[in-house]
């Protein structure tokens, strides 16, 4: 009887072994995938619309704007009315312009911003697997990357990256309170030359500041 108990005991300990293996394989191979794309990527231009719906799904706000990337770490994020901000970096600081409150917030970057999505595309693609638990699906044109931060002091609690013929197509994210917000990428210019300068925040006469 122990015996009995004991072999069946080890075939569920190998079994458990092997799941575990093919799991990390897995994760490995979608983190070597995500990573591969994002590595040929050295600049973004695109424009976007932003959905942000709550828990429930009802919608919370639309807004449209553009992007610009460039690695490591700079990048310029402007929404459009009805909810104008201009967030830019230059790889060290950031700046978040408000303009309809005519003040602007310049903070350094830390590791907490380092997992946002604007960074996550311009920052530095190998540092994935070290952030993030990685999945993928393939359907058709689109390949689809989920990401899960192995850190709980992040800004949201999934990602989901989706690629239409190794071009960057959508982006959603879900925050701690179930919060949802999806990105979709039209006009994606890869890999142009952009100057530093576009990555420098020039404070506007008459706005407040306010350094954290």
């Amino acid at each position: 009887m122990q015996k009995t108990w004991f072999g069946k005991a080890l075939v569920a300990l190998c079994g458990w072994l092997l799941c575990t293996a093919l799991a990390s394989a897995e994760q490995e191979d979608a983190a070597q995938r995500l990573t591969a794309l994002l590595a040929d990527v050295h600049t973004i231009k695109a424009d976007f619309e932003q959905l942000s719906m709550d828990a429930n799904g009802a919608s919370i706000q639309e807004l449209q704007g553009q992007m610009l990337l460039k690695k490591p770490g700079k990048f310029v994020w402007t929404t459009a009315e009805p909810m104008p901000q201009e967030l830019v970096s230059d790889g060290t600081r950031v700046w978040l312009y408000d303009p309809d409150l005519l003040q602007v917030t310049i903070q350094d970057m830390d590791e907490r911003m380092t997992h946002t999505p604007a960074l996550l595309l311009s920052g530095e693609s190998g540092k994935i697997r070290d952030n993030f638990t990685v999945s993928y699906h393939v359907s058709g044109a689109i390949t689809e990357f989920s990401l899960l931060p192995k850190d709980n002091d992040t800004l949201f609690d999934r990602l989901r990256l989706g690629f239409r013929n190794g071009q960057l197509n959508d982006m959603h994210l879900e925050d701690a309170v179930g919060q949802k917000t999806s990105l979709y990428f039209f006009n994606v210019e890869m890999n142009l030359e952009l100057d530093d300068d576009n990555f420098v925040f020039v404070v506007p006469a008459g706005v407040d500041v306010f350094e954290e």
